[in-house]
């Protein structure tokens, strides 16, 4: 091998490790500063968000927290170019009682609030919300085993709609004492209201600091069967949920 060869081999080798350290480095500045992706481990969002949806997260929604960074290094207290909330808007936070844990609920109560299920029915400062009824869906899910699942489609007091499911009447969740969210936190919860483990349960999640919102839930950019695994490829055909590819989130 000649010397210019070598030379002309080294220098290939040296442009290949810098595409790729400048490709790591914007990934890593898109993933902290604008979008992170993120996908759908549970039900508690049925059925806005299905167990397998995979969806772009903005982190520039509510400003940054330490929260925002990777591994949430302890840099700086509070928020960077704050932002706040608004009632309806379904939202990544840390668990405040494990912030190595990512859930996605719905912004349901502002500070200030006071919160309440009374027969199912979501109360806010004391007055029910509108609250319509949809054709029940027949869902093929183990967790609904079959039967006709109620649908109702809710509207909060600044106008946000969205479908919440209620699969059985007075559940653990229905009626509810008086949650008065408290100054600087937010009250979540899911759309799938039988079971969903949120604010509502103060033991495990209750308030949510603003602190430990990591961003919006923007987009649904890919979305697999449940108990099928992105990476199979071989099963998008017939597994891939082709009409929910790049819908918003709402």
């Amino acid at each position: 091998m000649s010397m210019a060869t070598k030379q002309k081999q080294e220098s290939g080798f040296a442009e290949t490790v810098r595409v790729i350290f400048h490709a790591l480095l914007i990934a890593l500045i898109i993933r902290t500063f604008l979008f992170q992706p993120f996908n759908i481990p549970s039900g508690s969002m049925k059925n806005t968000l299905l167990v397998g949806d995979y969806l772009f997260v903005s982190k520039f929604s509510y400003g940054y927290s330490r929260f925002s960074l990777p591994f949430s290094p302890n840099l700086f207290e509070g928020r960077i170019w704050e932002g706040a909330p608004n009632r309806g808007d379904v939202v990544v936070f840390k668990l405040p009682r494990d912030d190595s844990t990512d859930y996605i609920k719905r912004v349901i109560g502002l500070p200030g609030d006071k919160i309440q299920m009374i027969k199912g029915l979501l109360h806010i400062n004391g007055e029910p919300v509108k609250r319509e009824a949809l054709p029940a869906l027949r869902l093929d899910d183990p967790e609904f085993g079959g039967q006709p699942v109620r649908r109702w489609r809710e509207t909060l007091p600044n106008g946000v709609t969205y479908e919440t499911l209620d699969l059985v009447d007075n559940g653990f969740y229905d009626n509810t004492p008086v949650y008065e969210v408290p100054p600087g936190q937010y009250f979540m919860m899911g759309d799938n209201r039988d079971n969903s483990t949120d604010s509502r349960v103060l033991a495990q999640v209750g308030y949510v600091p603003h602190e430990n919102l990591v961003g919006r839930a923007q987009i649904i950019f890919f979305s697999i069967e449940d108990g099928r695994a992105a990476w199979e490829i071989w099963a998008w055909p017939t597994s891939v949920r082709w009409s929910r590819l790049f819908t918003l989130v709402r």
